[in-house]
């Protein structure tokens, strides 16, 4: 289970284990469409709203054993994603590697910084005392947030700082997040025309 290349920027995986099937095809150089569906519907609400403000393309199909709890199949999901997002990066000459974003959804408010560094790091703070209790949409627990963005960031190999500046309503305070991060990462992978080779001092990435 190894995501491959299939163009320049442009990625896709297919995992399967005894506990959920995922498939994810991700292109950098999109614009924002998407083709979702892993039983989970909040998920699926919340993956549409990283393609569409990444403007990347996004194809996710999974199916799992929700019937004893959504937690793995989100978090196969997760896996896979940052796989793929790690490929499709490729060797990131030519990007701008950082990337932040703030991003309000009514009452609640989200800072996203993003840095494509070869290394897998997540600080996520802020969420209100009980958020990672909540029931959002009837399937999909608080907890998941962090637990999604800590396996997109390891498998990416990424860092990414989350901080939830404020929020009351749970669905928001999540939402908030999920575009937050997509509008770091639009900004973090694109391409910086002054630049041509790998922005690290130390070449590599």
């Amino acid at each position: 289970m190894v995501a491959e290349l299939i163009s320049s920027r442009r990625a896709r995986m297919q995992r399967t284990t005894s506990e959920s099937n995922v498939f994810v095809e991700l292109d950098l150089d999109g614009t924002g469409t998407s083709d979702i569906s892993t039983s989970v519907p909040f998920f699926d609400h919340m993956l549409t709203a990283l393609a569409k403000h990444s403007q990347m393309n996004l194809v996710v199909k999974a199916s799992g054993d929700t019937h004893i709890d959504v937690h793995h199949t989100v978090e196969d999901v997760a896996i896979t994603l940052g796989e793929v997002l790690k490929v499709a990066l490729g060797d990131k000459k030519g990007i701008r590697r950082f990337g932040e974003a703030s991003v309000p959804l009514d009452e609640a408010l989200a800072r996203a910084v993003v840095d494509l560094s070869g290394r897998p790091y997540l600080v996520h703070e802020g969420e209100p005392d009980g958020q990672q209790y909540h029931l959002i949409g009837g399937h999909f627990t608080g907890s998941m947030t962090r637990h999604i963005f800590e396996s997109i960031t390891f498998h990416a190999s990424i860092c990414l700082h989350m901080d939830v500046v404020r929020g009351r309503d749970p669905h928001h305070i999540v939402e908030s997040q999920f575009k937050a991060f997509a509008r770091a990462l639009r900004v973090a992978a694109e391409d910086d025309p002054r630049v041509t080779d790998v922005p690290s001092t130390k070449g590599a990435l």
